[in-house]
This record gives structure tokens, sequence and C-alpha cells, in this order.
């Protein structure tokens, strides 16, 4: 009988029959929601003798999880080509988790300078307090430029590619080999790349994604994960989530697998939509330039193309410097159909100002412009477009 999990099927295949009912509960398609805190055992020896689970699927308590997790957990590793995750309450924590687990007091971290802002404010709060230090580095950077900014104390390389507002694409394989050589792990948070970027095939060793954007898909659920691939990485964020308490919701949970459905005839959608308006934004003469790693006059369009099998539907757009934040605001308050709002991934359209934190671009520093991250969602393409032209006439 032919194995639905099979790696030569397609992803949307996959993603069909991944974590069904069957795997874990007889019954219907679907995998239910399993509730609860308490675990009863059948004596105290098997209480006892359940602490040696606790790196497996085996219900010792509710926070260890249940069907409807396990369910889950499988999932996540199967897109992201790992073996065991983590999920956790929101993508933040997703964050948290990892970086908690491999660092402590005297230890030295690098992280990207464009990295997704609360990740800076875990590093510049949280960690500073707790004598950890942090650099941040040029995404863009050489690997023997970062290799110089390694210390003998450096245990965490984080990674995001591409980077959260200005969509530096960064040379994963090139800069975790110099993060390996040095000793030290490589974290990266792959929400972007989804399952068009295999992290563990190109050197890292933990990866971060917010399945709160398009694993969710509809806008009404906050989840994260932290995926590995050794069973040492897995004992590191197993414990540490669980000494932090870090659990996912079932109902949550359940809401992801839901997502996990559609997911890849809605990533097929987006990113056909995506591209089509930002080649129309390029176009325009508002527009100096479009952040969109899978356009050909992105930086790093080749480091891209070698690396990600697709793109999903976020991306930045960079104003003629003669528009202030003031006229790019009314630009973005005139939409009709575009939410101003945070998050992505969903099957609506948004639109934000991002300037303010966001101080750098590809290899030139400063942008020199006002920029709005767009997300574009399951609305015709044509609509948007349609959107966007009547709100750009009124920029002045």
């Amino acid at each position: 009988m032919a194995d639905p999990k099979d790696p030569k099927h397609s992803f949307s295949t996959r993603m069909s029959h991944a974590g069904r009912a069957g795997t874990h509960v007889h019954g219907f398609v679907n995998p239910g929601v399993h509730r609860g805190s308490t675990v009863l055992f059948p004596n105290s020896q098997a209480r006892k003798d359940g602490a040696k689970h606790r790196f497996e699927q085996f219900q010792t308590y509710g926070t260890q999880g249940g069907p409807t997790h396990y369910a889950f957990e499988d999932v996540i590793a199967e897109i992201e080509g790992g073996t065991r995750a983590l999920i956790v309450g929101t993508g933040l924590a997703a964050v948290a988790v990892p970086l908690l687990a491999y660092l402590k007091a005297g230890d030295h971290c690098l992280m990207l300078d464009s990295c997704y802002g609360p990740a800076r404010n875990i590093c510049e709060n949280l960690l500073k307090q707790w004598g950890v230090e942090t650099t941040y580095y040029d995404p863009c950077i050489s690997p023997a430029e970062l290799a110089k900014l390694f210390k003998p104390n450096t245990k965490v390389l984080y990674t995001e590619s591409p980077g959260s507002h200005t969509f530096e694409v960064q040379d994963i394989p090139a800069l975790a080999e110099v993060a390996h050589a040095k000793g030290a792990k490589v974290l990266m948070d792959n929400t972007w790349g989804i399952h068009h970027f295999m992290p563990f095939t190109k050197g890292v060793d933990v990866s971060i994604q917010a399945l709160t954007k398009y694993v969710g898909g509809h806008s009404d659920v906050l989840l994260g994960s932290v995926t590995v691939n050794s069973e040492a990485d897995w004992q590191i964020i197993r414990s540490t989530g669980s000494l932090l308490g870090q659990f996912a919701s079932p109902d949550d949970v359940w809401l992801g697998l839901r997502g996990v459905r559609t997911m890849a005839v809605r990533l097929k959608q987006q990113m056909a939509s995506g591209l089509e308006v930002a080649r129309w934004l390029e176009a325009r003469p508002e527009v100096k330039q479009v952040l969109h790693p899978a356009l050909e006059s992105h930086p790093q369009h080749a480091l891209w193309k070698r690396d990600f099998t697709g793109a999903c539907s976020l991306f930045g757009v960079l104003f003629q410097p003669k528009y202030s934040v003031e006229d790019v605001m009314r630009f973005i308050d005139n939409l009709a159909l575009f939410g101003i709002g945070a998050s992505w991934g969903g099957y609506e359209s948004l639109c934000i100002l991002t300037t303010g934190n966001v101080t750098r671009s590809a290899g030139t520093g400063e942008f020199g412009g006002t920029v709005a991250r767009i997300h574009i969602g399951l609305e015709d393409p044509k609509d948007l477009i349609a959107d966007l032209t009547q709100s750009l006439a009124k920029l002045g």
C-alpha cells in the first residue's frame, strides 16, 4: 500500500494526509479536540514510569500534550523536514524558547540587524539583564566578516531570511558553516519560508515559525513552533519549553490542523497574487523599490532562487524620498481593501507603515524613504491593484 507521507508526493498531497485521525486515534478523518489537564494512571508505578517518556508523545499531564497536539507536531515537523516539533502558544514564544535554551549568563549571541522587532526586544531586555551579550550583524555579511564577530563565548547565530520589513535574503548555508566551525548553534526564523525553505538541508539546527501566519491562515489563532532535526536538540528544546510552561491550547492546535489542510492551495494563490501586485507596484513612479526576494530586481534574488522553492505574499514597498511619512500614512488610510493591522499570512490583505524602527536596507544602510509593508491575501489581485491605484492618486 502506498504511503501518503511518501516524500515523492507533492506538498499539497502530504498536507492533506499528514496527522490524520487514524495516526493517533481511530475515528473521523479529522483528529478531535482532546482537552484535559489531569491524566489518570492505572497505578503508582505506571505514573512513576511515565517520567521516562517525557521526550516522547506520551500523556503524563495536560502540558505534555495529547492526540490533537501529537498530530500537529507531526505535521509541522514534516513541513520543515525535521524530526520533532514543539508547539507553543505564539510565534514570539517560539523565538524566546530556543534563545533561552541555548544561552546563559556570560554567553554571546549574534543576531541579524533586520530581525523581527520582538526578537530584538528579548535580547535588549531579558537576555541583557541576565548577562547575555548580543551583537547585531549585517544580514548581508560575508562568511569571512561574520567569522570576525565570533567570540570564545558565542553560542548562538540567529538568522531570519528574508529579514523582517527589509527582506534581505541571507546565505544561510555559508553562515551556518562558519557558526558550526565556531561551535555555535544556528537558529532561524523560517516563518516567511514556511516550506519553501528547508532549513535542515541548509545547516540550520533549530527552525522557528509563527504558525499564526499561513499555517493558521484565517487570522483567528495564535501559535508557534520550534522544530529540530536531532535528538540532542529535541531534549534541550523540549526541556526548556517544559520549564517555561510553554503550551498551546488544544483548541488552537486544532485550528492549526484545520488550516494546514488548505495551506498548499492558499500559498500557491497568494504567491501568484503577491508577485502580480509587487510587479505592478515596481512599475509605479511613486515607488522607489519593491522589497520582494522573488523579483529579479531584488539584491539577493539569486540567493532566493538558489535556496527557496517559492515565496509567500509579504513584501515591502519603499516610496520615493519626496513622499513624507504623513503622505504614506494617508495612502494607507485611503485603501479600502487593505486592513491596517499587525500579522500576516491570513486570507485578508494588510498594509502597515514600517518606518520608525526600520533603519537599514540591503547593503545600503538607511532606506532614504518611507516604507510600507504589504501582505496580499485571497482577494482578486485586479481588485487590489484598482484599490492601490485610487489611493496612490491621492499621494499628492
